[in-house]
């Protein structure tokens, strides 16, 4: 990426020792302009909604209405990505401030333009737990980042990166939020093709400029609450939303250096388990009587949370094989009537909310599973999984009191309720060996309307293998046998021509 050199680098030195705010944020937005007139590379800005990200876009709303019109040559994307869980107050005030900003832009001619992206469906987070089964994010199964973030964000920084051949992507990193963020980025500083501009190590032709990342906590506040909002979203509300999630309740202006500030109170996805505890939610719903209806989210994310769910899952992995650590079975997905479950949980607390008379008005509407990723948790559930009673729609229409808006499914696929009733009965209480069977009529009735049945055997086979075992005993010894197998060291086989063979 050629950019011509000549930006100034700026000392890691304070507000005060700089000239003051204003000289400090003047200084930025000069610099701003000249790296933004200095090449025709459409720059990228992520915003999340919270104070970092809100500094950094009013510091680049600042610096263009700063430039004549002939000047605001190439287009300036905002990018926001709603995970599909995010905190409910948050992610309403994140639509609201894109929707603001997108008049605001359009009124004063800047080239600002916001973007709401949202992950795939099929890699939605219910789609992939109450789907799919994959259990709760843990740190060491964290599936739910790739999947809900950096994939919708990836992809749209590459379609730009497609249409134009390179991007700046501005970013309000900085080096205060933690040690692991300053080690990362003093180590990218060292790679720098010039001041200011970080090489992406994850995306080609793209670099980082990180116009705050030098800043404090209350730095950042401080010029949010002397600086009025660029687009006209409230700073102040973003500050009642912080303190309302800090959990002493307070989050005060910031005066001096040994004023606290409520910098790290932190916003996520409301269903997240990679933290002992979601401080955010509780504080909120502690702080203001008028959000407590965000309890039933809460207490499913609490109940998602628990130490040890062995119990839920299933003894075998997605593909049906049996794996130990050290003697012990590792479980793979929750089973069926764990799936079954979560929908009634997170279907019971969407109706609670809808239907509390205490509900705001603006969150009376709220959708915490939209019906795309309904239709594609019934698909799993019965072409992948072979689940073939077909349980969402009977689901959602006894917690909601609905009928499910969806189409009947092909009558071969999907078992009626008598046959599967009869199959139980035959069965008993052998689960294992009702879902074998289950999943062998499902296999039979897909390839039953096919011209050709190539395959037809080969996924017998497969679910025969997978309900080979009597019980979770019997796969755990018969693991046990495969294991002493392999580490038995086998006899080299000689000819009767024993030249060659060892001494």
């Amino acid at each position: 990426m050629s950019i011509p050199l000549g930006i100034p680098q700026r000392r890691n030195i304070p507000f005060k020792e700089r000239g003051g705010l204003a000289a400090t944020i003047t200084e930025l937005t000069e610099e701003i302009r000249e790296l933004y007139q200095a090449d025709e590379v459409p720059w990228v800005v992520g915003y999340s909604g919270g104070k970092d990200s809100t500094a950094i876009l009013q510091l680049v709303w600042f610096a263009l209405e700063g430039l004549p019109e002939d000047k605001r040559t190439k287009p300036v994307h905002v990018i926001s990505t709603d995970t599909l869980v995010e905190n409910p107050i948050v992610a309403s005030w994140v639509t609201q401030s894109l929707e603001a900003m997108r008049k605001a832009a359009e009124a004063k001619g800047l080239p600002i333009t916001p973007h709401r992206l949202t992950p795939a469906t099929k890699d939605s987070f219910w789609v992939g737990l109450i789907g799919k089964g994959y259990p709760a994010p843990r740190p060491k199964f964290r599936w739910c980042t790739e999947r809900l973030k950096i994939r919708p964000s990836n992809s749209f920084i590459r379609n730009v990166v497609r249409e134009h051949g390179e991007t700046i992507l501005v970013l309000g990193i900085r080096k205060a939020e933690s040690q692991v963020r300053a080690k990362v980025m003093a180590k990218h500083e060292k790679r720098r093709v010039r001041d200011r501009l970080s090489p992406n190590g994850n995306l080609p032709n793209s670099l980082v400029y990180s116009p705050i990342e030098d800043w404090s906590n209350d730095e950042v506040w401080t010029f949010l609450m002397q600086y009025p909002n660029a687009w006209g979203h409230e700073n102040k509300d973003l500050l009642t939303m912080y303190q309302g999630a800090s959990s002493d309740g307070e989050c005060p202006l910031v005066v001096d250096d040994t004023t606290p500030s409520c910098g790290d109170s932190r916003f996520g996805c409301w269903t997240c388990t990679l933290v002992d505890q979601d401080k955010s939610m509780s504080a909120m719903i502690q702080n203001d009587e008028e959000k407590e209806w965000m309890l039933p989210l809460l207490e499913l994310r609490n109940e998602l949370d628990v130490a040890d769910d062995r119990h839920l899952r299933d003894w075998r992995k997605m593909n049906g094989a049996i794996q130990l650590f050290n003697d012990r079975i590792v479980h793979g997905p929750y089973t069926q009537a764990s799936r079954e479950h979560w929908l009634r949980r997170l279907l019971d607390a969407q109706t609670w909310i809808r239907k509390n008379e205490n509900t705001p008005e603006s969150v009376r509407g709220i959708e915490l599973i939209t019906m795309d990723e309904l239709h594609e948790i019934r698909r799993l559930w019965v072409f992948e999984k072979h689940e073939v009673e077909d349980s969402l729609p009977r689901i959602y229409e006894e917690v909601t009191g609905e009928p499910f808006p969806g189409k009947p499914l092909d009558e071969h696929l999907a078992l009626a309720g008598d046959e599967i009733a009869l199959l139980r009965e035959v069965c008993g209480d052998d689960e294992l060996h009702f879902s074998t069977l289950r999943e062998l009529l499902a296999v039979e009735r897909k390839f039953r309307t096919m011209t050709r049945r190539s395959g037809l055997f080969e996924e017998l086979e497969k679910t025969i293998r997978r309900g080979y075992y009597d019980d979770i005993d019997d796969a755990t010894e018969y693991a046990h046998r495969m294991r002493k197998a392999k580490e038995v060291p086998q006899l080299p086989i000689f000819s009767e021509d024993t030249t060659d063979a060892p001494a």
